[in-house]
């Protein structure tokens, strides 16, 4: 009984682990995939680039074995585009600041 339980248990910290790696990996992926396209498509925009980033987010994590739905892609570029303007805006307001002083 005891080694059923502690089996039970270490599976349970197993899928536990593997869905918080999983989920590292895929927002590492989208951050690495949305920086690369900013810096490599600069001649697109707006959904011809958002269409760059799925198509390789899609592919790398494929390639890993990592399942990931077409909502999870669209809330990550959504949620590192935002980090970075916000980023942006920041380093901005930084220096205006900085120039009045």
């Amino acid at each position: 009984l005891l080694t059923a339980v502690a089996g039970a248990i270490g599976t349970w910290i197993g899928k536990i682990y593997k869905r918080y790696i999983n989920d590292k990996t895929k927002k590492d992926v989208v951050r690495t995939c949305v920086r690369a396209v900013e810096q490599i498509y600069k001649d697109l925009h707006g959904e011809e680039k958002y269409e760059k980033a799925v198509d390789s987010v899609t592919e790398i994590l494929n390639t890993k074995g990592i399942p990931i739905t077409d909502l999870e892609i669209k809330m990550l570029i959504e949620a590192t585009c935002s980090e970075f303007s916000a980023k942006v805006k920041e380093e901005i307001d930084d220096g205006e600041q900085q120039k009045s002083e």
